[in-house]
């Protein structure tokens, strides 16, 4: 029974870090800075010309970009609590988002 119940005390944990936050949220506290027109190489949300050859790259190309750093990301896109699921949904959330 022991053996159980600290195997669920450490798996419970990583279930809860799978839960995905609210794209927009996590948008307006990491991505807004580099993403609402500072950087122009940063495609706004909304931008489905800017976005569209993002995504025919493929969401798990998109997803390592922001993971590890590409060109002007910086790794982990500025969200450090962010899981692939959360990156995923920002992602279909800016490139589809005419709000800010």
């Amino acid at each position: 029974m022991t053996k159980w119940l600290l195997a669920a005390g450490v798996l419970i944990p990583l279930f809860s870090a799978q839960a995905t936050q609210d794209p927009q949220a996590v948008y307006k506290r990491a991505c807004a800075a580099c993403h609402a027109g500072q950087l122009p190489q940063a495609p706004q949300p909304g931008d489905r010309a800017a976005w569209e050859p993002r995504l025919a790259q493929g969401m798990e190309t998109l997803v390592k970009h922001v993971t590890q750093g590409f060109k002007a990301m910086p790794p982990r896109g500025l969200c450090m609590d962010c899981s692939a699921e959360d990156y995923q949904a920002i992602i279909h959330w800016m490139s589809r988002s005419p709000d800010t």
